[in-house]
């Protein structure tokens, strides 16, 4: 009985330290943790405030004709604020770029510390449409300045919803027209789905609502039979007929019906 009182107060004696020790080891780790959230919480708040690592440089990239850095800056302004390196949404500076009117697609990355480069694929404008906004080679709308345009483009018309027809039909004809140098001022189409168009040199072809191609080519052949010299006083030529076509004259020629032979 004596032996196993002994017994079990030096057992008592040994898990004391043991406990003991772990203890103090766990206070030390949970120490250490504290410590080290502690200084990521320093850290991240010194990262995000809003005088640290101030995103103050810009490097702008890609085949620019019309969009600036003064464009780029001004887009900027209209945010309350830049913000830092670590608190800016990309997002929100792809968003507001891509705002600018001749910004077709923008691509946006922060570079460490205070850089943000930006890449820009421009509109490449293919006619004004409707006499107010401008038209991609993509078939977007998008609102610039029609005074930056540099040369003569096209101009398309057509009813709400008809852009991409009507460019379809001017990428369609052109190659046809150039076969003997002459080039599209203006191509349009009505409420009744009539299409006519204005060549460079002012002579106006009335196409009608179908056989576009066969008009065409009836024209250029009408064309090339009358010689340059006559074609000049050429005012319009209408081909809305099955086998022949209609010319107005300038000055006093009047108007005259050609057969198709």
């Amino acid at each position: 009985m004596i032996r196993t009182i002994c017994e079990d107060e030096n057992n008592k004696k040994g898990v004391a330290p043991y406990f003991q020790q772990h203890i103090v080891g766990g206070l030390f780790f949970l120490m250490v943790l504290l410590s080290i959230i502690f200084l990521l919480y320093l850290v991240l708040s010194w990262m995000w405030d809003d005088n640290r690592l101030p995103l103050s440089r810009m490097v702008l990239e890609g085949d620019l004709n019309h969009v600036t850095v003064g464009d780029i800056q001004h887009a900027f302004n209209k945010l309350e604020s830049i913000g830092t390196f670590m608190s800016q949404d990309i997002k929100v500076l792809q968003d507001i770029i891509s705002s600018i009117p001749w910004v077709s697609h923008a691509a946006i990355r922060k570079q460490w510390p205070d850089t943000i480069k930006i890449f820009l694929i421009e509109h490449n404008v293919e006619a004004i449409w409707n006499e107010d906004v401008l038209l991609s080679t993509k078939g977007d709308f998008f609102n610039a300045d029609i005074t930056q345009l540099k040369g003569k483009l096209v101009r398309l018309h057509g009813p709400k919803g008809s852009s991409q027809e009507v460019l379809d039909i001017y990428y369609k004809i052109t190659p046809f027209l150039k076969s003997l140098g002459l080039k599209i001022h203006s191509i349009g189409l009505d409420e009744r789905r009539a299409w006519h168009l204005i060549l460079d040199n002012g002579i106006r072809l009335e196409l009608g609502k179908k056989s576009l191609s066969k008009r065409i080519n009836r024209f250029l052949r009408l064309y090339t039979n009358l010689g340059t010299d006559t074609s000049q006083n050429i005012s319009y030529v209408d081909l809305r007929y099955d086998t022949g076509a209609a010319i107005g004259w300038f000055s006093k020629q009047t108007s005259v019906e050609v057969s198709r032979r």
